[in-house]
């Protein structure tokens, strides 16, 4: 069979297509700590905090440690284009090139995606964090931590569309109640006000990116500016819901269990298909799971 060489039957497709997945802008790598898979699951068994420090004494004095268990089982995605023989003969303009394009950015952003579903199904029964209640709640307990939540609610003039001012009041609030998370052992966590992102779904984006950069608002200095990052998830679309993340703890909000890595594949005129149907196939495939972390990394807002 003669090969119809229009570029998309060569090496080179392969190369196109990770050079595109690589440079697609991505967040998931910020949100989440990457654990390395070997198995189709993943125990998780997280200890709770170490002991204070305290004077010798009489000599050292050993603390059991809590411990809950978490168990994570691996996903397997695919997406996969079926391109005509003829539709390849007479692309000549390259747009089965561009398709292939946009299936290395859909691939690149998946895990984008998955974060955002985790956000928005938080509050959810049945999505759980380790300590076994939904990972956004208000009847957290670990230990000695007493009850504890992190569910906020925030006043807004139009809750659809709150002011730099009212995001500014609803960010204060965050920042303070996940400073005041407490260990298994009823001590403060001594969290810092660092590695902060707001995630917003898009209509809230400028209010937010104001709020956390403007260096004067409401004719005043603004005591926030610089204190947090902000992403838009257009997969939000609860346009009164926002959430503050904190993604410079050794265990982030999130997990990515990165089991095997986005592969891209194509059956073109040798394989079965290409032959007896005379379709081309060009597809990924991964091996992963995106899953809760730690929820005192993680404070949901909804203005009211």
């Amino acid at each position: 069979m003669a090969v119809i060489n229009t570029g998309l039957l060569t090496k080179g497709l392969r190369s196109e297509f990770f050079e595109r997945f690589d440079s697609t802008p991505v967040h998931y790598g910020e949100l989440s700590t990457r654990v390395v898979s070997t198995s189709d699951r993943e125990d998780y068994r997280w200890l709770g905090t170490v002991p204070r420090v305290r004077e010798w004494g009489t000599g050292r004095l050993a603390q059991g440690l809590r411990t809950e268990s978490y168990s994570i089982e691996n996903l397997k995605y695919e997406a996969t284009i079926e391109v005509d023989r003829d539709e390849i003969s007479d692309d000549q303009t390259g747009q089965i090139r561009l398709r292939v394009g946009e299936l290395a950015q859909r691939a690149a952003t998946h895990k984008d995606y998955l974060v955002s579903q985790l956000l928005i199904g938080g509050e959810s029964a049945g999505n759980h964090a380790y300590d076994g209640v939904s990972f956004f709640s208000e009847a957290h307990v670990s230990g000695a931590s007493g009850n504890q939540g992190n569910l906020l609610s925030a006043a807004a003039g139009d809750p659809d569309s709150p002011t730099v001012e009212e995001f500014k009041e609803a960010l204060k609030a965050a920042i303070g109640t996940m400073l005041g998370f407490k260990d298994d052992q009823g001590e403060p966590m001594l969290l810092s006000a660092t590695g902060l992102v707001c995630v917003v779904p898009p209509t809230m984006l400028f209010a937010a990116t104001e709020a956390v950069s403007a260096t004067v608002t409401d004719m005043s200095a603004n005591s926030l500016r610089g204190i947090a990052r902000v992403i838009a998830f257009p997969w939000l679309t609860d346009r009164s819901k926002w959430y503050l993340l904190k993604t410079d703890g050794v265990i982030r909000p999130f997990i990515f269990q990165d089991r095997e890595p986005v592969e891209f594949n194509a059956l073109t005129e040798d394989s079965d298909e290409g032959f007896r149907r005379e379709k081309f196939l060009f597809g990924v495939r991964a091996r992963y799971r995106m899953a809760y972390g730690y929820w005192q990394f993680a404070v949901r807002t909804d203005f009211e």
